[in-house]
């Protein structure tokens, strides 16, 4: 199990603007890890993010995860792959991945965190946590209260994602989270490095009261 450092700070790409652009604001703000997120780009054109964004976060000492594409996360060399439920199994990337790298898996249930667990995932990504038009989500938010119940269950980093903003990060974080990720509060924020760096104090000052309490 590789190990990743908490609490994290995980900014999710969107489709709207250049990946690249997007990956240089929020490391600047302090993020500790970048995910290349885009649904309808090329293989080409997703390779040719994935390699530019692995040179950013190698600079930032950040850890650079491509989302679903196993493939392109092995050709660009990134630091880890992000799978779905309906992706590559994650016992069987374990086995043709760079043997240093990280993989993690979306979990909706404790079962699915369970079963990645098992399989060899290095973190989960839990949500979705409170609403969200990010992604399409079946079923309601999971609410904070599922999280620690995960976290118990688990010797994996949790990482929450879904609706979370600077407004309640404090609160996910508290709930037993080794760390969020986002991809409006950043994204679409009027100035991206501002709200990250605003997001990385408020979860780093919660992590801080969960270990040493108030």
């Amino acid at each position: 199990m590789k190990e990743l450092r908490t609490p994290l700070l995980c900014y999710v790409t969107h489709d709207e603007a250049s990946p690249v652009d997007q990956a240089k604001a929020a490391l600047e703000g302090g993020a500790d890890m970048i995910q290349l997120r885009h649904k309808s780009a090329s293989g080409s054109l997703l390779s040719a993010w994935a390699r530019e964004m692995q040179n950013l976060c190698s600079r930032h000492h950040a850890t650079f995860i491509v989302n679903d594409r196993l493939d392109i996360a092995m050709v660009s060399c990134s630091t880890g792959v992000h799978l779905g439920q309906e992706d590559i199994p994650v016992d069987e990337a374990q086995r043709i991945f760079q043997p240093d790298g990280i993989i993690g898996c979306s979990c909706d249930t404790l079962d699915e965190a369970r079963r990645a667990e098992r399989a060899g995932a290095d973190y989960i990504g839990l949500g979705h946590i409170f609403p969200t038009g990010s992604k399409q989500k079946n079923g309601p938010p999971l609410g904070t209260s599922y999280i620690g119940k995960v976290k118990h269950e688990l010797r994996i980093p949790v990482i929450a994602i879904g609706g979370i903003t600077l407004d309640n990060a404090r609160e996910v974080i508290l709930a037993g989270a080794d760390g969020i990720a986002v991809i409006s509060a950043i994204g679409m924020a009027p100035d991206p490095v501002k709200a990250t760096a605003e997001l990385k104090k408020i979860i780093q000052e919660a992590a801080r009261e969960k270990r040493y309490g108030g």
